[in-house]
């Protein structure tokens, strides 16, 4: 006989009548910038795909050559029969466009960070010192280690110092950081959080999931942003935001990238990447690189777009990319705006507690290369006549 599962039902009734439960829109086209999600076109805010390359033909060129010369999958680990010269050549592209020695490639962001942390420390002789919003992936990937742990309020630097003095006698230190925050769309002051590690002898790593093609020299990413290629240890990302594909990316030394590759268990035990997807990663790659075009029009709109939700009177909170809250306060509130957006076809998600804190509700908007001026003015209209009926602006 089955165990009782029934907890499980009465668990989700619970989050559901607190609103708290998810339920995902259903697209029926591509993620671009005008989509249609249930049945209905709609403008995608809410999407990662920042420089709008899931569709690039390019990309999909790439990833469908590979796929007829390669197959569906590698049928293997990388670590035993797994690994095709399309992989290592994925990993060749992300080095240089990174500027670093060296590359490997995870089957997510996710396991990067869960598969990668826990092989960086021992035990209660070492210490990790995390930003407090740093994202779940990371913190779970702390959650599997046995070091102490030490936490600093947001971006807070001298806080940051006050946890390496505390600590001082750790055998080894390693600083965690996101490098773009995805809820509030500001940015770590690595340049600071290097030189305080440099003072106090400590390992970096930032994840910089959402910084990547968004920050830095075509979109290199915060390393490059501040010029810290080769002072910072560990720099972790994604293919599946502003590179529109699919896997998470380790760039540094060749040191590191032996490291986690013998060591690694997210990797060491993960089916490798379709031919296909490594194909289409190292065409992404590419097509950043040699069309900057679509870097430039992503903050074209993205600096428009915030300066004029300003001018309108919304609060967006402390954004610097991208990613721009418009901040409601109550939970309600930002559900309500969420709503009534989706009415007028426009996809914004609510971000509401747990996610944030309770009184920091917030609808986020991604910018996306891919919108149009049209597209932004068509939202701005109708903020302009939500806003007032929900006593935002």
């Amino acid at each position: 006989m089955a165990a009782d599962t029934s907890w499980m039902s009465l668990r989700y009734s619970e989050i559901r009548k607190q609103g708290l439960d998810w339920n995902p829109p259903t697209l029926e086209t591509s993620n671009d910038a005008r989509c249609i999600i249930d049945g209905k076109e709609t403008i995608m805010l809410s999407a990662n795909n920042y420089l709008n390359l899931t569709n690039h033909p390019k990309v999909m060129d790439a990833m469908i050559s590979a796929t007829r010369k390669y197959g569906a999958g590698s049928g293997s680990v990388r670590a035993i029969a797994g690994t095709m010269d399309i992989h290592l050549e994925a990993e060749e592209k992300v080095a240089e466009f990174k500027k670093v020695e060296s590359s490997l490639i995870y089957s997510a962001g996710y396991t990067a960070n869960v598969g990668l942390i826990p092989t960086l420390v021992r035990g209660s002789e070492d210490i990790i010192i995390s930003d407090e919003l740093n994202h779940g992936s990371i913190i779970d990937g702390v959650r599997l280690t046995k070091a102490r742990r030490g936490v600093y309020s947001h971006n807070d630097m001298g806080e940051l110092e006050a946890v390496l003095k505390a600590n001082s006698d750790a055998e080894r230190k390693l600083i965690i950081t996101d490098g773009v925050f995805s809820m509030d769309g500001d940015i770590a002051p690595l340049d600071e959080i290097s030189k305080l590690a440099d003072e106090y002898d400590s390992m970096v790593y930032v994840d910089d999931c959402h910084g990547e093609g968004v920050l830095g020299e075509k979109g290199a990413g915060i390393v490059d942003h501040f010029n810290l290629q080769g002072k910072v240890d560990f720099e972790v990302g994604s293919f599946s935001k502003a590179l529109g594909v699919q896997g998470g990316i380790l760039a540094g030394s060749e040191e590191v990238r032996n490291h986690a590759l013998n060591h690694s268990r997210s990797w060491l035990l993960s089916g490798s990447q379709p031919p296909g997807v490594a194909a289409a990663q190292k065409a992404a790659i590419q097509v950043l690189m040699s069309e900057p075009e679509h870097h430039s029009r992503l903050w074209d709109n993205t600096d428009y777009f915030r300066k004029e939700l300003q001018s309108l009177g919304f609060d967006t909170g402390f954004s610097e990319t991208p990613i721009i809250p418009i901040m409601c306060g109550e939970s309600l509130v930002a559900k309500q705006l969420s709503e009534e957006l989706g009415k007028n076809n426009i996809m914004a998600g609510a971000i509401v507690f747990p996610m944030v804190a309770r009184d920091k509700a917030r609808v986020r908007t991604q910018m996306s290369a891919g919108l149009s001026r049209e597209d932004l003015d068509d939202v701005l209209r109708v903020l302009e006549q939500i806003g007032p009926r929900l006593k935002l602006i």
